[in-house]
């Protein structure tokens, strides 16, 4: 028996301000593709400065509404209200349901985005247990610091502990609610499923140096456009700092400053730096992947692209 060809599905990644957004929007015009986003920051509605949400429009879709920029449809951008919480699995259902739909309408999904985890699970379709929140034991880790918590972590689960955000306490307890309620890592609860996809995995190659200028020159740009009032306007809805959403980069550093405790000028140096150890991270979690293809220019990206579009799986 002859087996089907895995329809393509083509992954566009990379570190915080390397530059993915406009690469992603620029392929999916030349491809004839639709965007599946793989960040969790982007999914929040409200919340458009400081996750640097590309902005867009909602307009029907069939039967459906998306949200467009420049005429590309984008999925899992701008839908979820700030008070919720969004994970893995969530992005891996919904992102394989948006790939399958694309290559319905004839068109060809390409993920664009940096949080590892998400990509990860749609990459290698893992199947995710769904460990329930303990509000005991939440209660007694929200006692900890987070020096206390990434302690623990490193003795429960070593390669959870690397590329952890240590600074996100929320993160810190999910994963060692996991480890302690499973009995097993955080970092190995995921299993393989079967291959759904053929896969093309982009990365962008940017030097350090030169991110970390983008990075401090975005961070200026996002409070010169406004986003001190768009998290003041998050707080008079009372969405509280513990929420996933205001736990995340790019706001849960203004807490102390709208507590009266620092100035704007430390918050926004403050901002820059935990950004800056962001994309570090980032990368150390996507240099385990050997099956990342790293370019340092759009040309190389389509050389690759081409060669893999005409190849059967």
């Amino acid at each position: 028996m002859i087996s089907q060809a895995l329809p393509k599905l083509i992954v566009i990644l990379g570190p915080t301000a390397s530059g993915k957004t406009s690469w992603g929007l620029e392929l999916a015009k030349k491809y004839d593709g639709e965007i599946i986003s793989a960040d969790s920051r982007q999914v929040y509605q409200k919340m458009n400065i400081g996750t640097a949400k590309v902005q867009g429009e909602w307009r029907w879709n069939g039967l459906r509404r998306t949200y467009f920029v420049e005429g590309i449809p984008h999925h899992l951008v701008d839908f979820l209200n700030p008070g919720k919480s969004f994970s893995a699995a969530e992005f891996r259902d919904k992102a394989l349901k948006y790939s399958k739909i694309a290559h319905k309408n004839g068109r060809l999904p390409m993920v664009v985005g940096g949080t590892g985890l998400y990509i990860s699970a749609l990459v290698d379709n893992f199947v995710i247990p769904r460990v329930a929140a303990h509000g005991k034991l939440r209660q007694s880790l929200e006692e900890k610091t987070n020096e206390e918590l990434l302690q623990v972590l490193e003795k429960l689960d070593p390669d959870a502990a690397l590329v952890i955000d240590r600074h996100n306490k929320r993160r810190l307890i999910r994963a060692l609610e996991v480890c302690i309620l499973s009995g097993q890592p955080f970092s190995g609860q995921k299993k393989k499923g079967v291959q759904l996809f053929d896969i093309l995995q982009i990365g962008i190659a940017t030097p350090q140096v030169v991110l970390n200028e983008r990075i401090n020159a975005r961070v200026d740009q996002m409070i010169t456009v406004g986003l001190v009032t768009e998290i003041a306007n998050l707080i008079k809805q009372s969405y509280g700092w513990n929420l996933p959403s205001m736990n995340g980069i790019g706001y849960r550093q203004f807490k102390n400053y709208f507590e009266g405790k620092v100035s704007i000028e430390e918050t926004i140096e403050l901002l820059k730096r935990d950004t800056r150890h962001y994309a570090r991270r980032q990368m150390t979690w996507f240099r385990r992947d050997p099956r990342i293809k790293w370019c340092t220019s759009i040309d190389e990206t389509e050389k690759l692209i081409d060669i893999f579009l005409q190849q059967s799986h």
